[in-house]
């Protein structure tokens, strides 16, 4: 066996490191070695201070990032050129006795693809991504994606 096929069927672990540091009041600064710093604090509803970002919109946007990398790496891997990929999404965050949760998140890519792509191959892709998505896979609430596909 090579060593490219040894990689494929050893398991790895990877670790992520990042640290945060108190600012005051219900905020901080997060961080990872070799990156900027990013300003953070409780959601103003719990008294945290507005214009930073919080906990819950870092959490939705990390299952939104996951997802267009994972579709941007499976449609490169398809020959299937992106023109251009923009998303939002929305986290539900629910209370249900006495906690909350994030219930649901949904991604609303609008994918535009050059006319060489058909559009049931990016909605492959993205049902391909949508099962492989390294963050989505991570969490316990629902990750539904419903995306608009424009062949330009």
């Amino acid at each position: 066996m090579d060593g490219l096929e040894q990689s494929k069927t050893r398991r790895r672990s990877l670790t992520y490191k990042t640290s945060t540091c108190w600012t005051g009041g219900r905020s901080g600064t997060l961080s990872a070695e070799g990156k900027p710093a990013i300003c953070f604090s409780s959601l103003p509803e719990w008294k945290g201070e507005a214009g930073l970002w919080t906990p819950e919109e870092l959490f939705v946007a990390s299952v939104e990032i996951s997802l267009m990398s994972t579709v941007m790496s499976f449609a490169a891997q398809h020959r299937v050129q992106v023109l251009s990929y923009r998303s939002h999404a929305n986290g539900v965050l629910e209370e249900s006795k006495g906690d909350y949760r994030f219930t649901r998140i949904v991604i609303f890519p609008t994918i535009t693809v050059a006319a060489s792509a058909a559009e049931a191959e990016v909605h492959a892709i993205l049902r391909e991504a949508q099962r492989q998505c390294l963050v989505a896979n991570s969490v316990v609430s629902i990750v539904e994606v419903n995306p608009t596909i424009v062949i330009q």
